[in-house]
């Protein structure tokens, strides 16, 4: 026969097991409307934590410099300086240059609405369909083009249109920028307190092997973020030594754009096969096909043998899984992607091996 006290225990398991099921429901529904409500700042939270993981060795160095005891502010305020520089110098470089030539690119526009753009010698001399293009330049880009069948439609409503969105994309852009650069400042300002409290709530909610994970796709991100800059800004570097060398105008600006450029996988020989592309017209054949030699062994070395080392060292990541985590990261999640994408490859990994062993 069951006594009262058990049947009373019974039921004060029971009571509390409720609780704990109803406390943990109301935790998630918390949860979810505080990342529903604050979900448009939520990229400028990921691209903080994608720099904050980067630099974080860094920070802890830093912190232990007796130059910084007890002066976590103006560290984290210093380090924040300098990561704003760093994105906004390269614009501010780019916009001098374009103001120094906007008077001649306003005068080569008014030229080309009066007497059109003249077609390239390059066009005759290409291997097929130069006839074809020939044809379509001469009827749409050689003619005036106030009058032109190929800008007919791009009347002044669609050029307001064009206007607005791209000024609401900047818009957005800097707000988000302005965000990120306020949440890396105080992450920067808690310091390695906070990696250790969010070591120990990893530890607490998936035990010793959450931790674990949690330091691995650390570790991931800072080494993607490392594969992706560090080549970039070689390719970047080299390159624009050959457009210095070949005479491509602009050398130092045109590797800074290769150099971003190379920060996404394949992309580089987008800018020095334009670079390469305009030596040709110009005449300089031998120049044109020495940048582009030269441009493919650099990204072919990169990409190759330096970036998935970088990538995947430290992750154990094969080659194969780091171009998925990239790509696939990237056309999912948006640039923040790139660096996302190997974390969670870092995930399968780390399960796989648990499960087959």
């Amino acid at each position: 026969m069951i006594s009262r006290d058990q049947t009373s225990a019974d039921d004060k398991d029971r009571t509390r097991r409720l609780q704990r099921s109803a406390a943990g429901l109301l935790y998630a529904v918390l949860v979810a409307v505080a990342i529903w409500m604050i979900r448009d700042f939520i990229p400028a939270v990921v691209w903080a934590a994608v720099i904050a993981i980067a630099l974080w060795p860094l920070l802890t160095w830093l912190e232990e410099r007796p130059l910084f005891n007890h002066r976590s502010t103006w560290l984290a305020l210093g380090m924040t300086v300098v990561i704003a520089l760093v994105f906004v110098l390269p614009f501010i470089l780019v916009a001098a240059q374009a103001g120094r030539e906007a008077s001649d690119l306003f005068r080569w526009f008014q030229e080309s609405l009066r007497s059109g753009i003249a077609m390239p010698d390059l066009v005759n001399h290409l291997p097929m369909g130069s006839k074809q293009i020939a044809t379509w330049w001469q009827e749409n880009l050689a003619t005036p083009l106030g009058s032109s069948p190929a800008v007919k439609h791009f009347h002044s409503a669609t050029v307001v249109a064009m206007t607005r969105h791209f000024g609401g994309r900047v818009a957005h852009g800097l707000i988000v920028f302005g965000f990120m650069l306020v949440t890396l400042f105080f992450v920067f300002k808690a310091g390695s307190k906070l990696g250790e409290q969010l070591l120990e709530a990893s530890r607490r909610a998936f035990g010793s092997e959450g931790a674990s994970l949690a330091r691995r796709m650390a570790d991931s991100v800072r080494s993607t973020v490392t594969g992706l800059v560090v080549v970039g800004l070689g390719e970047g570097a080299l390159l624009g030594v050959a457009y210095a060398v070949t005479g491509v105008p602009h050398a130092t600006l045109l590797g800074m754009l290769t150099a971003v450029a190379a920060m996404l996988p394949f992309c580089a020989p987008i800018v020095f096969l334009g670079a390469a592309l305009w030596l040709l017209t110009q005449g300089a054949t031998v120049a044109a096909i020495c940048v582009a030699v030269f441009g493919f062994v650099v990204v072919f070395v990169a990409e190759h043998a330096i970036r998935p080392v970088l990538i995947g060292g430290a992750a154990r990541l094969p080659f194969l899984l780091v171009l998925f985590g990239i790509l696939g990261g990237a056309e999912t999640f948006g640039l923040v992607g790139l660096f996302i994408g190997p974390s969670l490859m870092t995930i399968l990994v780390v399960l796989w091996n648990d499960w087959v062993h």
